[in-house]
């Protein structure tokens, strides 16, 4: 599989995996050779190296993860100067009647970076038993609560991981740049929120005027040497300062949800990063409605997506299936498309 320049790769603004940028730059050249030609076109594949690819896929998410932490940690440094405290948190749902329900648990550092955040989540749900019944898990995340009130008003600090996608569709959104697809069908635009996964902080405060003043100092904000030692993040013009690439202002035109914050997409130590600012009551509108939607349900409807936008595109429909077959065994029959011959050796 020839490498593919950086440039070429939306991956990149996520993930420095050189096997996943290989594999994206070969399926990004046979999707080329399709498209201009006939064929025939023939793919080859390597089992060892689909495997290495989905290794590299999950320490990719890993070390998002941890990053995301080491943020939060820092954020918590500048802000919290009185200390914080530390819970994971998790809303279940009781699998024969559907009952949702929220638990919260003490978490250790040690934890928060022994553990990713979906091995936290089931960890918790292992140990309960609601209604005598199983549980699932449908959302988790990590909050830093003050102990005191704070110069902006910082009730919590919410660290949210939306990396679950299953590697194939994490390619093929990638690939054939699902999100600018969905933004320019008027039929499918207003399923975009169901595209982006990314990594996530959420600072969640008293008022609107407060959201205004914490996103000017985030956006002013800065890291001395010594700040970023203590939490074992290297110095580098990458990381001694947030570097807003996108801010909507969803405060004066709320989307039709009902939703307001200021959300914003930074770079920060070599990743994306989404950050909101979102006033204490609508946060607890949201929360309320996450009781009520189904996480399971949210997947489907961004698979449903997929499926009709592979309805106009065939060939991304035939590529999805093909690396799910590729990364789940390649057992049986590979998927077919007009053209193309399909080749997996050892």
């Amino acid at each position: 599989m020839p490498p593919v320049h950086r440039s070429e790769s939306p991956l990149w603004q996520v993930t420095r995996e050189p096997l996943i940028h290989q594999l994206l730059g070969y399926l990004t050249d046979a999707r080329r050779r399709i498209d201009e030609g006939p064929g025939p076109h023939r793919l080859e594949f390597s089992r060892s190296r689909i495997a290495e690819v989905e290794h590299a896929y999950r320490r990719m998410v890993r070390q998002g993860e941890e990053r995301l932490h080491r943020l939060g940690q820092l954020m918590c440094d500048s802000l919290f100067e009185a200390g914080r405290d530390l819970d994971s948190v998790v809303v279940g749902e009781v699998v024969a009647t559907g009952r949702r329900f929220t638990l919260t648990q003490p978490l250790s550092e040690a934890d928060l970076f022994g553990l990713t955040d979906l091995e936290l989540g089931d960890r918790v749900l292992r140990r309960v038993a609601i209604d005598g019944g199983a549980c699932r898990l449908i959302a988790n995340r990590v909050e830093y609560l003050p102990h005191r009130e704070n110069p902006f008003g910082v009730h919590k600090l919410v660290c949210r991981v939306k990396a679950e996608e299953e590697l194939w569709n994490k390619v093929i959104d990638e690939l054939f740049d699902l999100d600018s697809i969905v933004q320019r069908d008027k039929e499918l635009r207003h399923l975009s929120r169901y595209v982006k996964d990314v990594f996530g902080l959420k600072f969640v405060v008293s008022n609107e005027q407060q959201v205004l003043a914490l996103q000017r100092h985030l956006t002013d904000l800065r890291w001395s040497r010594d700040a970023l030692s203590e939490r074992e993040i290297p110095a580098s013009d990458d990381t001694v300062r947030l570097h807003f690439l996108e801010t909507k202002d969803y405060l004066s035109r709320s989307k039709s949800s009902g939703w307001t914050a200021v959300k914003s997409v930074v770079r920060w130590w070599d990743g994306l990063f989404e950050i909101q600012v979102q006033p204490l009551v609508n946060y607890y509108r949201e929360r309320e409605r996450l009781t009520r939607e189904s996480h399971q349900a949210h997947k489907q409807r961004r698979d449903l997506l997929r499926e009709q936008v592979g309805e106009r595109l065939p060939l991304l429909t035939f590529t999805r299936q093909l690396l799910q077959w590729l990364f789940t065994g390649a057992q049986g029959a590979p998927p077919e498309h007009p053209g193309v011959q399909i080749v997996v050796g050892p």
